[in-house]
């Protein structure tokens, strides 16, 4: 038997606080003495696990909203991130950060594909392991990962398909059907528990193996296999929600992850376990359909009234509003992008370029556009059952078609443009805490009004009016403000002009 293995992976993710309509991050005075809270978080956590090379011996996962923002406001420090990827530490996230389970299964690609897509962009390489946002998964998801090469996710303990104890130190094979297979790690429950939510048990690295990790892994896997541990945890937590904690991090991976110091530990990133050519043959596991992380019910959290809320009673209301302005805004990129002989769903897909921030919209566009074929259009075609505000599409698709390759760039930039927004708003965060009054679903509520007011201007149709009346049903009980009163907030803290 070699030694046991002890893993940790950091989820690096920050949401994204750009306003859609200038593209600028606000200041907020709350972050003080930072300029906002994405700089306030680099300064605490990104730029000292950089500094002591943390990112170097720990399996981490770099959300691509957070890595974009880096890139463009602190290149060297992206670079030396990026740069202490060894091939196998670094793992890609769906970029978004939305519950994957509750997208449509178009989205769910998009997501899974624009998280890939940035990674090689950013990296060099095409990963081999995928983090779900919240660890919230199905098997239509997994099949997704899986058909787009993705090898292995991690997920908590309980969300395994298994009644009774879960051994979780070692990997399992889940099969997700059409013969593919995703490996699932399931992390250690109780190691990162404590490293999350105990700051007692990180105040020394030595004592926390003695005492936490060496008795877990000391009985050997059936075969003589060393065992594996798993901690995985937000990577905000070394040094932004616990101070000095990347100094935890740095002792507990560089002296145990030397080789030489402890015959009874090595750590090592997980992607190395996972890369061993003599890797046994995994045990087959099943999964619990539509369960997360942060939610021990599901993904109830980001519907409906979860047991664990406060008061939950405005997320149904608010993800039912999206979920309408969603479908409406896919007519109308359906109808308007006919005459043009693109794909939107294909365009869409590799709009993650302009995204990121590795191609300017215009030259993305031009591209499409000089790639499409140009087939006849059918005015007659069917668009599709109107729903509220997009009857004025078919009107429009036929009345305001382009007439020149200015007109045609403008309109698929301006739809890509509202997509992209569109997929934004499902961002996760919007809905995981207790109040819809919160500066992350106001956040959300700012990328609907980009997309609705995006297409409205394309379009001629409503979609900002019908949204406004279908946040009615939202009500925050901390201010008394229902949804379209904070709606109307959202757009004035940017500086934008409230509907009347």
């Amino acid at each position: 038997m070699t030694r046991p293995r002890l893993a940790v992976h950091g989820h690096f993710y920050q949401p994204d606080r750009r306003d859609p309509f200038s593209g600028e991050i606000p200041p907020d005075e709350t972050a003080a003495p930072a300029r906002d809270w994405t700089e306030r978080v680099t300064d605490d956590c990104y730029a000292p696990n950089a500094l002591r090379g943390n990112f170097r011996r720990i399996g981490w996962n770099l959300g691509p909203a957070l890595a974009t923002w880096l890139r463009e406001r602190r290149p060297d420090l992206h670079a030396a991130i990026v740069a202490q990827d060894d091939g196998t530490n670094a793992i890609a996230q769906a970029w978004h950060h939305s519950i994957l389970p509750l997208a449509s299964l178009r989205d769910r690609r998009t997501e899974i594909r624009w998280g890939i897509r940035d990674f090689e962009l950013r990296f060099g390489r095409r990963p081999a392991g995928l983090w779900l946002p919240e660890t919230a998964v199905d098997l239509p998801t997994l099949r997704i990962c899986a058909e787009e090469g993705i090898r292995y996710t991690i997920l908590a303990p309980w969300q395994a398909g298994i009644d009774g104890d879960l051994d979780t130190r070692r990997p399992y094979r889940v099969e997700v059907g059409g013969g593919h297979s995703v490996v699932v790690v399931f992390y250690d429950r109780d190691l990162s528990t404590a490293v999350s939510f105990d700051p007692a048990a990180t105040q020394n690295a030595d004592e926390f193996v003695r005492a936490r990790v060496l008795h877990r892994l000391a009985d050997p896997l059936p075969g003589g296999q060393a065992p594996l541990g798993l901690i995985a945890t937000d990577g905000e937590l070394y040094g932004h929600h616990q101070q000095f904690r990347e100094l935890f991090l740095a002792r507990l991976t560089s002296w145990y992850g030397s080789g030489a110091c402890d015959p009874h530990l090595e750590v090592s990133p997980l992607g190395h376990v996972l890369s061993q050519a003599e890797l046994p043959a995994l045990p087959v596991m099943t999964i619990r359909e539509r369960t997360s992380w942060s939610c021990h019910h599901g993904v109830l959290r980001w519907i409906v009234q979860c047991p664990d809320a406060v008061d939950g009673r405005w997320k149904q209301p608010l993800r039912m509003a999206l979920d309408r302005l969603s479908g409406a805004v896919d007519m109308l990129t359906d109808a308007l992008v006919a005459p043009l002989g693109v794909d939107p769903w294909e365009a869409r897909d590799g709009y993650v370029d302009v995204a990121s921030g590795y191609a300017r919209p215009d030259a993305y566009v031009a591209r499409v556009l000089a790639e499409a074929e140009a087939p006849s259009s059918n005015d007659d075609a069917p668009v599709g059952r109107a729903a509220r505000g997009v009857e004025p599409a078919r009107r429009a698709a036929r009345r305001g078609r382009p007439r020149s390759a200015r007109g045609s760039a403008n309109l698929l930039a301006g739809i890509l443009a509202a997509q992209s927004s569109r997929l934004a708003m499902f961002a996760s965060d919007a809905w995981f805490w207790d109040d819809p009054s919160r500066p992350e679903t106001l956040q959300a509520l700012r990328f609907a009004a980009h997309a609705a007011r995006t297409m409205d201007a394309l379009a001629g149709s409503r979609l900002e009016e019908a949204l406004v009346a279908d946040l009615a049903g939202v009500r925050s009980s901390a201010t008394g403000r229902d949804g379209a009163a904070l709606y109307r907030l959202a757009l004035t803290q940017v500086g934008q002009r409230p509907p009347a």
